[in-house]
Protein backbone atom coordinates (compact mmCIF):
# COMPACT_ATOMS: atom_id res chain seq x y z
CA UNK A 1 0.00 0.00 0.00
CA UNK A 2 0.98 3.40 -0.77
CA UNK A 3 0.86 6.39 2.03
CA UNK A 4 2.77 9.42 1.02
CA UNK A 5 2.62 12.20 2.90
CA UNK A 6 2.12 15.36 1.45
CA UNK A 7 4.93 18.50 1.25
CA UNK A 8 2.76 21.41 2.91
CA UNK A 9 3.08 22.92 6.02
CA UNK A 10 -0.62 23.24 6.66
CA UNK A 11 -0.64 20.66 10.01
CA UNK A 12 -0.92 16.97 10.62
CA UNK A 13 -2.91 15.08 8.24
CA UNK A 14 -6.58 15.27 8.84
CA UNK A 15 -7.38 12.77 5.78
CA UNK A 16 -5.23 9.70 4.97
CA UNK A 17 -5.98 7.33 1.91
CA UNK A 18 -3.85 3.82 1.49
CA UNK A 19 -4.11 1.57 -0.95
CA UNK A 20 -7.14 2.65 -2.92
CA UNK A 21 -7.41 0.44 -5.84
CA UNK A 22 -10.92 0.23 -8.02
CA UNK A 23 -11.42 -2.24 -10.73
CA UNK A 24 -14.00 -2.63 -13.17
CA UNK A 25 -14.28 -5.19 -15.25
CA UNK A 26 -10.88 -6.45 -15.26
CA UNK A 27 -9.64 -2.55 -15.98
CA UNK A 28 -7.62 -1.02 -13.31
CA UNK A 29 -9.24 2.44 -12.74
CA UNK A 30 -7.23 3.45 -9.45
CA UNK A 31 -4.33 1.22 -8.34
CA UNK A 32 -2.62 1.74 -5.13
CA UNK A 33 -3.38 4.91 -4.61
CA UNK A 34 -2.43 6.75 -1.52
CA UNK A 35 -2.05 10.60 -0.21
CA UNK A 36 -2.90 12.34 2.67
CA UNK A 37 -4.99 15.36 3.05
CA UNK A 38 -3.37 17.74 6.02
CA UNK A 39 -5.94 19.64 8.92
CA UNK A 40 -6.43 23.52 7.10
CA UNK A 41 -5.02 22.02 3.94
CA UNK A 42 -5.98 23.16 0.53
CA UNK A 43 -4.89 20.13 -2.28
CA UNK A 44 -5.76 19.65 -5.89
CA UNK A 45 -6.03 16.83 -8.06
CA UNK A 46 -5.41 16.61 -11.28
CA UNK A 47 -4.98 14.32 -14.44
CA UNK A 48 -6.19 13.96 -18.07
CA UNK A 49 -9.67 12.58 -18.82
CA UNK A 50 -9.84 9.04 -17.35
CA UNK A 51 -6.96 9.40 -15.03
CA UNK A 52 -9.02 7.92 -12.12
CA UNK A 53 -10.22 11.04 -10.25
CA UNK A 54 -13.71 11.12 -10.17
CA UNK A 55 -13.79 7.39 -9.16
CA UNK A 56 -11.18 8.46 -6.66
CA UNK A 57 -13.13 10.80 -4.84
CA UNK A 58 -16.41 8.48 -5.63
CA UNK A 59 -14.74 6.12 -3.58
CA UNK A 60 -13.26 7.98 -0.79
CA UNK A 61 -16.81 9.91 0.34
CA UNK A 62 -19.01 6.06 -0.13
CA UNK A 63 -20.48 6.60 -3.84
CA UNK A 64 -18.62 3.68 -5.02
CA UNK A 65 -16.76 0.85 -3.43
CA UNK A 66 -13.49 0.01 -3.43
CA UNK A 67 -11.68 -3.14 -4.14
CA UNK A 68 -9.06 -2.49 -1.60
CA UNK A 69 -7.62 0.34 0.08
CA UNK A 70 -8.29 1.99 3.84
CA UNK A 71 -9.21 6.01 4.69
CA UNK A 72 -9.57 7.68 7.20
CA UNK A 73 -11.10 10.94 8.51
CA UNK A 74 -8.95 12.17 11.99
CA UNK A 75 -8.70 8.74 13.72
CA UNK A 76 -12.05 7.40 11.89
CA UNK A 77 -11.81 4.80 9.78
CA UNK A 78 -14.16 5.48 6.92
CA UNK A 79 -13.19 2.45 4.03
CA UNK A 80 -16.52 0.65 3.00
CA UNK A 81 -18.75 3.08 4.71
CA UNK A 82 -21.98 4.66 3.12
CA UNK A 83 -22.29 8.50 1.89
CA UNK A 84 -24.00 9.09 4.84
CA UNK A 85 -21.95 8.03 7.09
CA UNK A 86 -18.87 9.76 5.98
CA UNK A 87 -21.18 13.29 6.22
CA UNK A 88 -22.03 12.65 9.76
CA UNK A 89 -18.08 12.21 10.03
CA UNK A 90 -17.12 15.30 8.96
CA UNK A 91 -16.48 14.76 5.23
CA UNK A 92 -19.02 16.85 2.15
CA UNK A 93 -18.65 17.23 -1.27
CA UNK A 94 -20.01 18.85 -4.11
CA UNK A 95 -20.44 17.26 -7.24
CA UNK A 96 -20.16 18.12 -11.19
CA UNK A 97 -23.86 18.39 -11.22
CA UNK A 98 -25.36 21.31 -9.49
CA UNK A 99 -28.06 20.63 -7.52
CA UNK A 100 -30.39 22.94 -5.68
CA UNK A 101 -34.16 23.21 -4.91
CA UNK A 102 -35.34 26.24 -7.48
CA UNK A 103 -38.63 27.60 -5.84
CA UNK A 104 -36.84 27.66 -2.48
CA UNK A 105 -35.03 30.54 -1.06
CA UNK A 106 -31.08 30.43 -1.01
CA UNK A 107 -31.71 30.72 3.05
CA UNK A 108 -34.62 27.58 2.63
CA UNK A 109 -31.80 25.47 0.82
CA UNK A 110 -28.91 25.82 3.20
CA UNK A 111 -31.47 25.27 6.29
CA UNK A 112 -32.15 21.97 3.90
CA UNK A 113 -28.38 20.98 3.64
CA UNK A 114 -28.26 21.33 7.79
CA UNK A 115 -31.05 19.16 8.55
CA UNK A 116 -29.50 15.81 8.22
CA UNK A 117 -27.14 16.85 10.55
CA UNK A 118 -29.09 18.68 13.15
CA UNK A 119 -29.57 15.59 15.69
CA UNK A 120 -32.99 16.03 15.78
CA UNK A 121 -35.68 13.47 15.14
CA UNK A 122 -38.99 13.51 13.98
CA UNK A 123 -40.57 13.69 17.39
CA UNK A 124 -38.53 17.18 18.10
CA UNK A 125 -39.57 18.46 14.65
CA UNK A 126 -43.30 17.44 15.74
CA UNK A 127 -42.86 19.21 18.99
CA UNK A 128 -41.25 22.46 17.80
CA UNK A 129 -40.09 22.02 21.09
CA UNK A 130 -36.95 24.50 22.25
CA UNK A 131 -34.06 22.05 20.78
CA UNK A 132 -35.55 22.51 17.02
CA UNK A 133 -36.14 26.34 17.53
CA UNK A 134 -32.14 26.52 18.86
CA UNK A 135 -31.23 24.55 15.54
CA UNK A 136 -33.48 26.62 13.11
CA UNK A 137 -32.21 30.17 14.90
CA UNK A 138 -28.62 28.71 14.53
CA UNK A 139 -28.70 27.22 11.06
CA UNK A 140 -30.52 30.36 9.81
CA UNK A 141 -27.64 32.80 11.12
CA UNK A 142 -24.95 30.44 9.91
CA UNK A 143 -26.84 30.09 6.62
CA UNK A 144 -26.68 34.21 6.11
CA UNK A 145 -23.18 34.47 7.11
CA UNK A 146 -21.99 31.77 4.42
CA UNK A 147 -24.21 33.62 2.30
CA UNK A 148 -21.86 36.67 2.91
CA UNK A 149 -18.71 34.75 2.53
CA UNK A 150 -20.02 33.49 -1.05
CA UNK A 151 -20.77 36.68 -2.37
CA UNK A 152 -25.04 35.83 -2.48
CA UNK A 153 -26.48 37.44 0.37
CA UNK A 154 -28.12 40.06 -1.47
CA UNK A 155 -29.79 37.55 -2.80
CA UNK A 156 -30.64 35.65 0.48
CA UNK A 157 -34.74 35.39 0.40
CA UNK A 158 -34.34 34.56 -3.47
CA UNK A 159 -35.51 31.56 -5.18
CA UNK A 160 -32.32 29.66 -6.42
CA UNK A 161 -33.93 29.38 -9.72
CA UNK A 162 -33.04 33.10 -10.58
CA UNK A 163 -29.33 31.99 -9.61
CA UNK A 164 -26.56 31.90 -12.56
CA UNK A 165 -25.05 28.67 -13.09
CA UNK A 166 -21.40 30.19 -11.43
CA UNK A 167 -24.03 31.21 -8.58
CA UNK A 168 -24.92 27.74 -8.08
CA UNK A 169 -22.02 26.49 -7.93
CA UNK A 170 -21.45 29.02 -4.79
CA UNK A 171 -24.47 27.77 -3.47
CA UNK A 172 -23.46 24.41 -3.84
CA UNK A 173 -20.22 25.15 -1.92
CA UNK A 174 -22.06 27.04 0.83
CA UNK A 175 -24.79 23.83 1.51
CA UNK A 176 -21.75 21.84 1.63
CA UNK A 177 -20.21 24.13 4.79
CA UNK A 178 -23.93 24.18 6.27
CA UNK A 179 -22.43 20.85 9.20
CA UNK A 180 -19.30 22.54 9.72
CA UNK A 181 -17.31 19.68 7.49
CA UNK A 182 -13.81 19.02 8.71
CA UNK A 183 -12.87 18.20 4.62
CA UNK A 184 -15.28 19.53 1.49
CA UNK A 185 -14.51 17.56 -1.25
CA UNK A 186 -15.04 19.57 -4.62
CA UNK A 187 -15.67 18.57 -7.49
CA UNK A 188 -15.29 20.31 -10.50
CA UNK A 189 -16.23 23.68 -8.92
CA UNK A 190 -15.30 25.92 -11.41
CA UNK A 191 -16.38 24.05 -14.84
CA UNK A 192 -18.30 25.75 -16.93
CA UNK A 193 -18.11 29.63 -15.65
CA UNK A 194 -16.46 32.64 -17.20
CA UNK A 195 -13.40 33.90 -15.38
CA UNK A 196 -15.19 36.73 -13.41
CA UNK A 197 -17.07 34.04 -11.48
CA UNK A 198 -13.96 31.86 -11.18
CA UNK A 199 -11.93 34.36 -9.37
CA UNK A 200 -15.45 34.84 -7.00
CA UNK A 201 -15.61 31.20 -6.45
CA UNK A 202 -11.54 30.81 -5.97
CA UNK A 203 -11.98 33.80 -2.99
CA UNK A 204 -15.23 32.33 -1.29
CA UNK A 205 -12.61 28.80 -1.34
CA UNK A 206 -10.18 30.69 0.75
CA UNK A 207 -12.06 32.20 2.84
CA UNK A 208 -13.59 28.91 3.61
CA UNK A 209 -10.26 27.25 4.16
CA UNK A 210 -9.45 30.21 6.50
CA UNK A 211 -12.26 29.30 8.75
CA UNK A 212 -11.20 25.87 9.47
CA UNK A 213 -12.60 23.37 6.41
CA UNK A 214 -9.50 21.29 4.55
CA UNK A 215 -10.11 20.67 0.92
CA UNK A 216 -9.42 18.26 -1.55
CA UNK A 217 -10.37 19.52 -5.31
CA UNK A 218 -10.32 17.82 -8.36
CA UNK A 219 -10.50 20.24 -11.36
CA UNK A 220 -9.23 20.13 -14.89
CA UNK A 221 -9.12 24.35 -14.43
CA UNK A 222 -4.82 23.71 -14.27
CA UNK A 223 -4.52 27.71 -13.62
CA UNK A 224 -6.95 27.65 -10.72
CA UNK A 225 -5.49 24.69 -9.26
CA UNK A 226 -1.91 26.00 -8.88
CA UNK A 227 -2.97 29.08 -7.91
CA UNK A 228 -5.07 27.76 -4.86
CA UNK A 229 -3.89 24.62 -3.94
CA UNK A 230 -0.43 24.55 -1.70
CA UNK A 231 -0.46 20.22 -2.93
CA UNK A 232 -1.00 18.74 -6.28
CA UNK A 233 -1.64 15.56 -6.86
CA UNK A 234 -1.34 14.15 -10.42
CA UNK A 235 -2.69 11.23 -11.55
CA UNK A 236 -2.39 9.38 -15.06
CA UNK A 237 -3.93 5.81 -16.02
CA UNK A 238 -5.05 5.50 -12.24
CA UNK A 239 -1.80 5.59 -10.81
CA UNK A 240 -0.15 9.14 -8.67
CA UNK A 241 2.46 10.09 -10.91
CA UNK A 242 3.85 13.21 -8.96
CA UNK A 243 2.90 15.04 -6.24
CA UNK A 244 4.33 18.40 -4.77
CA UNK A 245 3.91 22.16 -4.56
CA UNK A 246 2.57 23.81 -7.96
CA UNK A 247 6.25 24.47 -9.10
CA UNK A 248 7.53 21.82 -8.66
CA UNK A 249 4.31 20.09 -10.97
CA UNK A 250 4.74 23.04 -13.22
CA UNK A 251 8.14 21.72 -14.43
CA UNK A 252 7.80 17.84 -13.68
CA UNK A 253 8.42 16.16 -16.65
CA UNK A 254 6.19 13.36 -16.44
CA UNK A 255 3.17 15.45 -15.68
CA UNK A 256 4.35 17.66 -19.14
CA UNK A 257 4.36 14.32 -21.10
CA UNK A 258 1.01 13.28 -19.75
CA UNK A 259 -0.83 16.10 -18.89
CA UNK A 260 -0.09 18.97 -20.50
CA UNK A 261 1.35 18.43 -23.60
CA UNK A 262 5.29 18.38 -23.07
CA UNK A 263 7.84 15.24 -23.35
CA UNK A 264 10.09 14.14 -20.14
CA UNK A 265 13.64 14.17 -20.33
CA UNK A 266 15.44 10.68 -20.74
CA UNK A 267 15.47 9.11 -17.82
CA UNK A 268 13.41 11.43 -15.79
CA UNK A 269 10.41 9.83 -13.17
CA UNK A 270 8.44 11.69 -10.84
Amino acid sequence: MTGTALTGTEGRPLFEVRGLTKRYYGLTAVADLGFTVPDGGIVGLIGPNGSGKSTTIDCISGFQAADEGRWFLGCRELSGRKPHVHALAGLARTFQTVRAYDAMSLLDNLATAAQAHDGLGWWQALRAGPRLLHAETEAAARARNLLDIVGLADHAESPAGILSYGQRKLLAIAATMMTRPRLVVLDEPVAGVNPTMIRRIETAIRALNESGAALLIVEHNIDFIMNLCRTVIVLEQGRKIAEGPPASIRENPRVLAAYLGGSPSAGADA
